[in-house]
């Protein structure tokens, strides 16, 4: 007799719950995250002359992620906003990170996306102090997200993929809906989630978020 995928996930998950019965979670660390931007090697030097290498300013929540000293101009076709920090180190391939705030300002309607997923995203152009380049369907909002490791997948009876609903224990409490699992060797736990999201909820860096079940 074979028995369907689905009924052994939910038999899994139930196991799980009845595992974690009486055990006390951790609280998920918040990272707020400003606007910025990923740049591979060719688009820093052609941004900041041939041979730049950036420089580490301030280790990130994620393990080998850094915000670095250098900061850029963004513009669209109705605004520009200065500032706008270089996250390291370099990728393969270039991102704008903005939220919805920000892409009013610009004049833009970005997609919300997770990181990496750029096919028909929208386009700004990017001013450097060695030139300038136009970001063409490489801008995006973050979906909000949280990273963990499989093992700590498995305390909270989630797996990578899976849609969670969040909750923070802030001044203006809400629930967030939608917010993907993210589960990877590489990872470190901490809930992802824009300025606009933080501001309208209250909430800021380290602050401590918990999952209120399934999406």
């Amino acid at each position: 007799m074979t028995v369907d995928s689905g009924v052994i996930e939910m038999i899994s998950a139930e196991v799980i719950k009845l595992l974690n019965a009486g055990r006390t979670l951790p609280g998920i660390p918040v990272g707020v995250s400003n606007r910025h931007i990923h740049l591979s090697q060719g688009d820093l030097e052609a941004l900041f002359g041939k041979g730049y290498e950036l420089a580490a300013a301030k280790a990130l929540g994620q393990p080998g992620q850094y915000a670095t000293k250098e900061t850029l101009c963004i513009a669209g076709p109705k605004g520009s906003i200065s500032g706008v920090r270089v996250l390291g180190p370099v990728r393969r391939e270039s991102q704008v990170e903005i939220s919805r705030t920000d892409a009013y300002q610009l004049g833009v309607n970005p997609p919300v996306r997770l990181s990496g997923d750029l096919a028909g995203s929208a386009s700004l152009a990017v001013i450097g102090p060695a030139g300038m380049l136009v970001m063409d369907s490489k801008v995006i909002i973050a979906q909000r997200h949280i990273h963990m490791k499989p093992e700590e997948a498995g305390l909270f009876g989630v797996a990578d993929g899976d849609l969670v609903n969040v909750t923070c224990d802030s001044e203006r409490k809400c629930v967030f809906y939608s917010t993907l699992i993210r589960a990877t060797s590489t990872s470190a736990l901490e809930f992802h989630i824009d300025t606009d999201e933080a501001n309208a909820a209250g909430i800021k860096n380290g602050m401590s978020a918990k999952i209120e079940g399934r999406s």
